[in-house]
C-alpha cells in the first residue's frame, strides 16, 4: 500500500514515533561497549520519542505550553549530561543533540506528515552509524576543493533566487535560465573532475581522458599534449587520452542538451552516439603499447565549481546568444553554419547550448550547425595536440582526420 493511501491514525503515529526512537536507541546502544557516558540507549531514546509524542498530543488538544516545556526539559537533561561528559575529559555533543532530535521526531510523528518524521529518524541513524566513513571522506577531501564547492554553492544560493526570471533585449536573454545552465554544466563537469581525481591515477591515462572529457576535452587535449612533449615515449598514450576525451564530449553534450531542450534528442542522439563510438575505436587503434602512467602524469584540470569560471561561462553564453541571434536575423539560419565553423575553434559548449536553448529556426539547419561546430572543434584539438607532440604528428593527423571526416555525412544528412 502506498504511503499516501494509509490513514495515519493517532495509534499508527504513536507506533512510528516509538519505532524511530528504538532505531536511534539501538545505534547508540551499540557503541556503549567501547565508550562511557553515552547519553541514551535502547530504552532512553524510545522514551524520549514517546515524551515528544505525548507533548505534541497535549499541544494538539489545547495544552499549548507542554510542547516547549517538554523540549526545555529534554534540553536541560542533555545539558547536564554534556557537562558531566566534559568533566570526565570527553568531548563531542553528538549523543546529546541526537536526543533532542529524537524528541522532535516524536513530536513531528504526531503533528505533521509522517514521512517527515521517518526521514529525519532514518537520516539521523545513518549519520550516527556512519561516523567513521564520513570522517574518512572529510580527511581525503582537499581543502581547496572544499572551499571551491562552498563558494560556488553560496554564490548559487544567493544569486539564483534574486535573478529576474524574465526575458530582456530582443535576443530573449533570461538571467535565471542562464544561471541554471551554468549550474547544470558546472555540476556535470565536477562529476568528471571528482572521478578523474579519485580514480584516474589508479587506472591510467586513458581513464583520465574519459573522466576529463566530462569536464573539458580541450583542456585534456592541451594537458596531455604538454605531457607528450615533455615525455615523447608517452605520445601514443597521450593521444589515446585526447581521443577518448573528445569521444566523451558527444555524450556530455547529449546530457546537457537533454537538460536544456530535450526536443533535439530524437534528431541528435544517434549522430552523437555514432561519432562517440568512432572516437573510441580510433583511440583503441594503438600503434604501439606503453606502460600505464603514474599519478604525477595525470592531466591538469580546473575545478568546475570555481566561481570565476562559472561567471565567465555565463558571460560567454550571453555573448554567443546575442551573436547567434544577430546572425540569424541578419543572415538567416544558414548563417549559423559559418558561425559554428568559427566558434568550433574555441569552447563550443556555450555556443551549442545557446543555440538549442533559444531555438526558433529550422531543426535541420541547427542540427547541421551543431555537428559542424563539433567537427571544427575536433580539427582544432588535432592542431593543438599535433603542435605539442611532434613525435606523434602523423598518427595524430591520421586519426583526427578520420574523426573529423566522419562528421560530414551528419552535416549534410
Amino acid at each position: 500500500m502506498a504511503l499516501g493511501t494509509i490513514e495515519w491514525t493517532i495509534q499508527l503515529r504513536f507506533i512510528v514515533a516509538l519505532a524511530l526512537g528504538f532505531l536511534v536507541g539501538l545505534e547508540r546502544e551499540s557503541i556503549k561497549v567501547d565508550r562511557k557516558l553515552i547519553f541514551g540507549g535502547v530504552r532512553t531514546h524510545p522514551i524520549i520519542s514517546m515524551f515528544g509524542f505525548g507533548c505534541a498530543w497535549l499541544y494538539h488538544v489545547g495544552v499549548a505550553f507542554m510542547l516547549p516545556a517538554g523540549l526545555l526539559a529534554i534540553a536541560t537533561l542533555t545539558g547536564i549530561a554534556y557537562v558531566a561528559k566534559i568533566r570526565s575529559d570527553r568531548f563531542g555533543s553528538t549523543s546529546e543533540v541526537s536526543a533532542l532530535l529524537t524528541f522532535i521526531i516524536g513530536a513531528l510523528a504526531m503533528l505533521v506528515d509522517v514521512w517527515i518524521a521517518m526521514a529525519m529518524g532514518i537520516v539521523n541513524t545513518m549519520l550516527l552509524s556512519e561516523k567513521a566513513i564520513l570522517e574518512s571522506y572529510v580527511e581525503r577531501l582537499s581543502k581547496v576543493e572544499f572551499l571551491a564547492i562552498v563558494k560556488f554553492l553560496l554564490v548559487t544560493l544567493i544569486i539564483l533566487p534574486v535573478l529576474p526570471n524574465q526575458e530582456f533585449t530582443p535576443f530573449h536573454i533570461n538571467p535565471t535560465k542562464v544561471w541554471q545552465i551554468v549550474i547544470i554544466v558546472s555540476t556535470l563537469g565536477f562529476v568528471g573532475y571528482f572521478l578523474e581525481k579519485k580514480f584516474g591515477a589508479k587506472v591510467g591515462l586513458w581513464l583520465s581522458g574519459i573522466f576529463g572529457g566530462i569536464v573539458s576535452s580541450t583542456a585534456v587535449t592541451l594537458s596531455v599534449g604538454r605531457m607528450a612533449r615533455n615525455n615523447p615515449a608517452r605520445g601514443s598514450s597521450a593521444l589515446q587520452a585526447a581521443l577518448l576525451a573528445s569521444s566523451v564530449t558527444y555524450l556530455r553534450m547529449l546530457v546537457l542538451i537533454w537538460f536544456i531542450n530535450g526536443s533535439f534528442l530524437p534528431n541528435l542522439w544517434y549522430r552523437f552516439v555514432i561519432l562517440a563510438a568512432i572516437g573510441v575505436i580510433l583511440s583503441l587503434w594503438m600503434f604501439r603499447k606503453e606502460l600505464h602512467t603514474s599519478e604525477s602524469e595525470m592531466p591538469e584540470l580546473q575545478n568546475p565549481f570555481e566561481v570565476r569560471p562559472a561567471i565567465g561561462f555565463a558571460l560567454l553564453f550571453i555573448i554567443l546568444s546575442v551573436v547567434t541571434g544577430f546572425v540569424k536575423t541578419t543572415v538567416g539560419d544558414y548563417g549559423l553554419l559559418g558561425l559554428s565553423a568559427v566558434i568550433g575553434l574555441s569552447d563550443i559548449t556555450p555556443f551549442i547550448l545557446s543555440v538549442v536553448q533559444g531555438s526558433d529556426g529550422t531543426m535541420h539547419v541547427i542540427t547541421s550547425a551543431i555537428i559542424l561546430a563539433l567537427m571544427s572543434n575536433t580539427i582544432a584539438k588535432a592542431i593543438y595536440f599535433g603542435s605539442l607532440s611532434p613525435t606523434t604528428r602523423k598518427e595524430t593527423a591520421l586519426k583526427f582526420s578520420i574523426f573529423a571526416i566522419a562528421h560530414v555525412p551528419f552535416i549534410i544528412w
